[in-house]
């Protein structure tokens, strides 16, 4: 395999003519130049030089194989570019996973920011409860029991406890809180599309405290869910940042005793986790919770 370094030295000595000037431009001393060509024609088996007086001249081979070299170290100046290009985050790409409601509260200021600070960079977006895969951010609802591969950094994101949305004129409208056994013998609309940890949170927290939902109706996302409570059908209860902005006629109520509360995280695969870009997606996201934690206070 043919030493790049030599190949610098020989291009230098076309370059500038003589041993001793392209000594000069690449910082070595003349004699190490004259070894580095020795070694690039035993390498090559060429003979790339020749006396000329008391200098030397390059022979065809030698200017061949200098011009072939010019395609090489422009690729390589590229591909140094893009080293620096990619350590600054200016291209590439960085995929988000999340689940619906993180991505109706969070992703768009999140990519928004990050296409302004980022304009190269390609996004690739991952709902990742419906498609699962393996993003560089994952914002994800974490499940008892269920760890996370070695390959990622996890940190706590947000505790999204659950409220109750009822009728404006519904009598636990007025409550500052509920206890969830109170909703035992009421009319409960579904409103999740799987078995998956967010119903699981629910589910957990009415067995303990000593019932089950009675689902009357079953939707599969929380606005439809939020319209069937408006028609007076029964109550859901939704984690609060799934709600957003309440349907007219509707409002929340907290619940206690158990307060149902899900743990959202953020992973972030370990090989992404230095890059401009994916640091800069956690703090807009982390960013978020902030802002949201302190409107809700």
């Amino acid at each position: 395999m043919l030493d790049i370094s030599r190949l610098r030295v020989l291009r230098a000595v076309i370059a500038t003519g003589s041993i001793r000037a392209s000594a000069a431009s690449l910082g070595y001393t003349p004699s190490a130049v004259s070894q580095q060509l020795a070694a690039l024609q035993r390498e090559t088996g060429l003979q790339l030089f020749e006396r000329s007086g008391r200098g030397i001249e390059p022979t065809a081979a030698g200017r061949t194989l200098a011009a072939e070299a010019d395609t090489l170290f422009e690729a390589f100046s590229r591909v140094e570019r893009v080293v620096g290009d990619l350590r600054a985050g200016r291209v590439g790409s960085l995929s988000i996973g999340y689940f619906g409601s993180a991505g109706a509260a969070w992703l768009a200021p999140t990519v928004a920011a990050l296409r302004a600070e980022f304009p190269d960079l390609r996004l690739d977006l991952l709902l990742t409860e419906f498609t699962p895969g393996e993003p560089d951010v994952d914002i994800f609802v974490a499940e008892t029991g269920v760890e996370r591969p070695g390959s990622v950094e996890v940190r706590e994101l947000a505790d999204d406890p659950y409220l109750a949305v009822v009728r404006a004129d519904d009598p636990l409208a007025g409550l500052s809180q509920v206890p969830l056994a109170d909703l035992a013998r009421r009319h409960w609309v579904d409103n999740d599309l799987r078995e998956g940890p967010c119903r699981q949170v629910l589910l957990n927290a009415c067995a303990q405290a000593g019932f089950s939902p009675g689902f009357v109706v079953e939707t599969h996302d929380y606005r439809t869910a939020m319209s069937f409570v408006a028609t007076g059908i029964g109550l859901t209860v939704v984690p609060s940042l799934g709600i957003g902005e309440l349907p007219a006629g509707l409002t929340t109520v907290p619940l206690v005793a158990p307060t149902p509360v899900r743990h959202l995280g953020l992973a972030v695969k370990k090989s992404i986790a230095r890059h401009p870009a994916a640091r800069r997606a956690v703090e807009l996201l982390e960013g978020l919770v902030r802002a949201g934690q302190s409107r809700a206070g």
